[in-house]
């Protein structure tokens, strides 16, 4: 995970977003109504009487909050009162009231399922060149999302156990499934941080359906369980990941079928606990034992279920591992750039709603970064996401005024900024220039509000 000071965050996304003090949401309508996506829009839209703020019409202005600096609600609504009036429209309130029970209206599977049906439609149109020996990488991994500090949020996503009362926020974890070649999300699952069934584990075997036989699945060394490997297999899906530590503590070389210098296949045996997660008949069924692979890299310990050192060498191995560090970038883009790392919604219903519509937003900057790419015969991922978003930001007043050659220089322009290659880079997680200090909060906002009045009281006196 990337752990970004709060000024370092805000420096990044104010970095993106600094020349564009808002997004123009009937470009992200019109990008969403384009003719691939339209008929799966349709098709999801709930049954709805005419109104002000349509479901389509207020979901593109959600997205459109999103890539927003101005976050508010109050700033999307101007901008919808401003473009009706200057499209010769009757003039609406610029009162929230209308819009916010317009998005609680949204349906959250719509918004799911619009992301992961754009995520599939950039996979299946992504250049294969840049597949691994034919086939699909998927990587998995998850983070932290806070969200704002209200009761409801509080009862349904409790802040960290190690937190006073008033002095935390509501945390949520979110594990995420993207697409190394394009750099799609494919699929997401949110849970509690805190709390039964909300580990990355258990939210992991809630999306697991995303992969596909003849998929390859990269992840850190948390997702290296004996169950998760073995239900992999048998779907026939391959797996790369660092060894788990309690294993790692036990790994003989010198045992099992020796493939090369720290290199070896051995059968790992069924734990004999039946995990509180499993089913008795999921335990039964489980097979007795797993065959595995086992080498050493870089001075990590892998395992993986590609067993073939002649067509899956352990150099070509250790290379496609190091990429699991996209997920970490795309992270990065989704938290710090984008800015989701601090949700707004006030209850959880709400805060669900909002990450996801922050995920189809990135999907859209995907789509518009595949577009981009086909065009001058590139990979999706060699285009900064940073710099697409700010071309994105930029251009988003002036595309209905662009004729089809415009359009065309304008994702031209996109595709000039390439992120470069740069294979074991190594930071610290640090950075030089020291924020201000301010003291933090160890009691209750109020509490402490009632201290410097009682204080300045006092003086008074």
């Amino acid at each position: 995970m990337n752990h970004a000071t709060p000024r370092a965050r805000r420096i990044q996304q104010n970095s993106v977003l600094n020349h564009s003090q808002k997004s123009h949401y009937l470009d992200v309508f019109n990008l969403m109504t384009s003719d691939a996506l339209f008929d799966r829009i349709e098709s999801l839209l709930p049954e709805h009487r005419e109104r002000l703020f349509p479901p389509t019409e207020t979901l593109s202005m959600f997205v459109a909050q999103a890539l927003n600096a101005d976050r508010s609600c109050q700033n999307i609504v101007n901008q919808a009162a401003i473009q009706r009036l200057s499209g010769g429209l009757p003039t609406c309130s610029t009162h929230t009231g209308g819009y916010c029970r317009a998005r609680r209206r949204l349906p959250l599977a719509l918004i799911s399922e619009m992301t992961r049906f754009l995520g599939s439609h950039i996979n299946r149109n992504s250049p294969t060149e840049g597949s691994w020996y034919g086939r699909h990488v998927r990587i998995v991994d998850g983070t932290t999302v806070t969200m704002p500090d209200t009761p409801l949020n509080q009862a349904m996503y409790p802040q960290q156990g190690g937190q006073s009362v008033g002095l935390g926020f509501p945390i949520c974890r979110v594990v995420g499934i993207t697409c190394l070649l394009s750099g799609a999300l494919l699929n997401a699952a949110i849970g509690r941080f805190k709390g039964k069934g909300g580990d990355e584990q258990t939210l992991l075997r809630t999306i697991q359906d995303t992969f596909q036989a003849g998929d390859i699945v990269l992840g850190d060394a948390y997702f290296a369980t004996y169950f998760f490997i073995a239900e992999m297999q048998r779907r026939g899906i391959d797996i790369l990941m660092e060894q788990n530590g309690m294993r790692k503590r036990s790994t003989d070389f010198r045992r099992g079928r020796r493939l090369g210098q720290r290199d070896h296949l051995i059968d790992l045996a069924k734990p004999k606990l039946k995990p509180q997660w499993m089913s008795t008949e999921q335990y039964q069924a489980a097979p007795e034992s797993i065959t595995v692979r086992e080498f050493k890299a870089s001075g990590k310990i892998m395992v993986t279920t590609m067993t073939h050192p002649k067509t899956e060498s352990k150099i070509a191995l250790k290379q496609l591992y190091k990429k699991r560090w996209s997920v970490e970038l795309d992270i990065r883009d989704i938290k710090h750039t984008m800015g989701m790392g601090a949700l707004s919604c006030k209850t959880p219903d709400m805060a669900i709603k909002e990450i996801w519509v922050y995920l189809l937003a990135y999907n859209l900057i995907r789509l518009v970064m595949l577009k981009s790419a086909l065009l001058v015969g590139i990979m999706p991922r060699s285009i900064s996401f940073k710099h697409c978003l700010q071309i994105w930001l930029l251009g988003a007043n002036q595309i209905d005024l662009l004729d089809q050659a415009q359009q065309k220089n304008l994702l031209l322009m996109i595709s000039q900024k390439r992120v470069d290659n740069r294979p074991g880079r190594i930071e610290p997680r640090a950075v030089k220039r020291r924020p201000k200090q301010h003291a933090l909060l160890v009691v209750p906002r109020m509490q402490a509000r009632k201290q410097i009045t009682d204080r300045f009281a006092a003086i008074g006196a």
